[in-house]
């Protein structure tokens, strides 16, 4: 990843990270803690992730773990708030 594609291309992946994980943190957040289905919730995203690194030529780079593992808790987090307000429960 060199230059401003990169750049580009790592924000456009993290984008799609975050919205691919919002129906799935809004599963998470219905289930029990610790069940099967909450981690599925959890790791099923994580093969999509991966794909997402390699179609937009991303490599494994150390910042782009942070960027993605961020845009992917942060696309849990909205999942579950929008589905507790959804609920009138506090996020």
């Amino acid at each position: 990843m060199e230059g401003t594609d990169g750049w580009v291309s790592l924000v456009i992946a993290a984008v799609l990270v975050l919205l691919l994980n919002v129906p799935f943190g809004f599963w998470r957040a219905g289930v029990k803690r610790f069940s099967p289905a909450w981690f599925l919730a959890i790791h099923v995203p994580v093969p999509l992730v991966v794909a997402l690194r390699f179609l937009f030529h991303l490599g494994f780079a150390f910042h782009t773990y942070v960027v993605l593992v961020l845009a992917f808790f942060l696309g849990q987090r909205a999942g579950g708030v929008i589905r507790n307000r959804r609920q009138g429960l506090r996020p």
